[in-house]
């Protein structure tokens, strides 16, 4: 397995299922989530993920990087105060969160994720 991968515009069918431990909550959001790497390991999955406008609350039991391409999204963890993210903005979820994502605006989002 080569120790450096490129990953291009996602291609093939995507997942289009709600990830585990999200729940919709306001309006009808879809996602779409194209897995496009795996470590060698398995520890780790990296890919593209797609959102339209509305809310899921959402629990994690993974740690997840983000980079945010296109939309906005407001995170509100339980009890804790909104963050709202732009393009270009980078952030990661630890886990154990538990809180909404509001889709503002059509997101596409890459994503690295540590697998337990």
């Amino acid at each position: 397995m080569p120790t450096v991968t490129r990953l291009g515009a996602p291609s093939g069918a995507p997942i289009t299922d709600d990830l585990e431990g999200w729940v919709k909550i306001e309006g009808n959001p879809t996602m779409r989530t194209w897995v496009q790497h795996t470590a060698a390991d398995g520890t780790m999955i990296s890919g593209t993920w797609e959102a339209t406008p509305g809310s899921w609350h959402a629990t994690y039991t993974d740690y997840e990087f983000v980079h945010l391409i296109e939309g906005r999204i407001t995170i509100t963890e339980d009890g804790g105060e909104p963050v709202t993210l732009n393009p270009g903005d980078a952030f990661v979820v630890e886990a154990g969160f538990k809180g909404v994502w509001r889709i503002e605006a059509p997101v596409r989002k890459h994503f690295a994720i540590r697998l337990k």
